[in-house]
C-alpha cells in the first residue's frame, strides 16, 4: 500500500484534534438540555402568586396548579408571597434558579405597570422572566350609582362636561388599572372627574352613592348590576361579555383607545431552558383551553387566552410600552 504523499505535520494533527474536540463540546449543552427536558419534572414545582389567598390571581393560579400537577405527574403547590404591590413575589421568582421548578403566575400590574410607577423596583419583566403563556384577560366594567342621571356613557360624558369636576370615580389606588382607565376616559372625551383613591371600603362607598362611578372586573360588579344597585355603562374588552351580553364594548362606542384589560400570565425565570418553557406552555395551554376550565373562566367574566411563549413575549412588550404612556397621561405617583 503506497504511503501518504502528504503526511500531516504534528501542528496540523494537533489542530485537527482540537477542532474535533471543540465540535464535540459544542454539542454538549444541547445534549444536556435535551436530557434535562426529557426527565423534567422530577420533583415538586412551586407557583408563586404575589397576592393573598383567594384574591386577585389566586383562584386562577390554584386551578392551573391542580391540573398542571395531574398532567406532569408531580405535585405543584401555590405559594402566596404578598407585599409591595406584588413586587415581593415577582422579585423572588426573578432571582430564582432557572430550572423550571419555581414559576410565577401574576397580573398585568406587576409585569407592565409597576416598573413605570416604582423607581426602586428590582426586576424588569422583559429582562428577568421567560414568558410561558398569557392565561386569561379580564375586561373591566364602568359602573355608576343609580343616583347618577346617566344610562349611557354618552349621557355620562355630557353630564361631566356640564359640571366639570363634579363627578367622582373611586379606584383601589393611584396607579391602579382602574385609575389608568379613568384617566384615559377623561383624556379621550375631554371631561374632568375627581379621582378618589381607596385602600378599602371602595365597594361600600360605591353602593352607598358616596362616589359616582368606578371600574372593576365584570364578575365583581355583576351581582350588584343585576340587583339594580349599580348601573353598567360599558365594558373594556374586545368583545361583549357573556356576563353582560347587552353591554357595548368601548370600541363599539367609538373609543377603541379605552380597550384596557387586566390579564394574568405565567412566567419562569429568565434563562430557563427553552424545552422546559415549551413543555410548560403546552400543558398550560391545554389546561386553559379545556372545556371545563373555559366554562369556569367565562362564567366569571374572564376570557381564556393560552398564547405561545413568542406571542406572549410580544404582547408583554407592547403592554409595557402602552402602560408607560397611560401612567404618564394619568400623572399617577406613588410613595416609594
Amino acid at each position: 500500500m503506497p504511503s501518504n504523499p502528504f503526511p500531516l505535520s504534528p501542528v496540523n494533527s494537533l489542530r485537527r484534534e482540537l477542532l474535533r474536540r471543540s465540535a464535540a463540546l459544542s454539542l454538549l449543552p444541547a445534549t444536556i438540555a435535551t436530557s434535562w427536558a426529557q426527565t423534567y419534572p422530577s420533583r415538586t414545582l412551586t407557583i408563586v402568586n404575589p397576592y393573598a389567598a383567594g384574591a386577585g390571581v389566586d383562584p386562577v393560579a390554584r386551578m392551573v396548579a391542580q391540573r398542571l400537577g395531574e398532567r406532569l405527574g408531580q405535585a405543584v403547590i401555590v405559594e402566596n408571597r404578598i407585599g409591595a404591590s406584588g413586587m415581593i413575589g415577582a422579585g423572588s421568582v426573578a432571582t430564582a434558579a432557572a430550572d423550571g421548578y419555581t414559576l410565577l403566575i401574576s397580573a398585568s400590574n406587576d409585569m407592565a405597570i409597576n416598573q413605570h410607577l416604582y423607581k426602586n423596583i428590582k426586576y424588569k419583566a422583559e429582562r428577568d422572566f421567560a414568558p410561558i403563556t398569557q392565561l386569561v384577560q379580564l375586561p373591566m366594567v364602568m359602573v355608576v350609582h343609580p343616583s347618577v342621571p346617566a344610562k349611557t356613557v354618552q349621557e355620562f360624558v355630557a353630564l361631566a362636561r356640564a359640571k366639570p369636576g363634579s363627578l367622582s370615580y373611586g379606584t383601589p389606588g393611584n396607579g391602579s388599572l382602574q385609575h389608568l382607565i379613568g384617566a384615559r376616559l377623561q383624556s379621550l372625551t375631554g371631561i374632568e372627574m375627581l379621582h378618589v383613591p381607596y385602600k378599602d371600603r371602595l365597594m361600600m362607598d360605591m353602593l352607598a352613592g358616596r362616589i359616582n362611578a368606578s371600574f372593576a372586573g365584570a364578575h365583581v360588579m355583576a351581582p350588584h348590576v343585576k340587583a339594580g344597585n349599580l348601573r353598567a355603562l360599558f365594558i373594556t374588552g374586545t368583545q361583549r361579555s357573556p356576563v353582560y351580553p347587552e353591554l357595548p364594548t368601548v370600541a363599539e362606542l367609538g373609543m377603541p383607545g379605552l380597550t384596557i384589560t387586566q390579564w394574568f400570565g405565567a412566567y419562569a425565570p429568565a434563562g430557563t431552558p427553552a424545552a422546559v418553557v415549551s413543555r410548560l406552555n403546552r400543558e398550560m395551554v391545554a389546561i386553559i383551553q379545556s372545556p371545563d376550565v373555559r366554562k369556569i373562566l367565562l362564567d366569571q367574566g374572564a376570557e381564556p387566552v393560552g398564547s405561545s411563549p413568542e406571542a406572549f413575549a410580544q404582547f408583554l412588550k407592547a403592554e409595557i410600552s402602552r402602560f408607560d404612556e397611560l401612567v404618564r397621561v394619568s400623572g399617577a405617583t406613588v410613595e416609594q
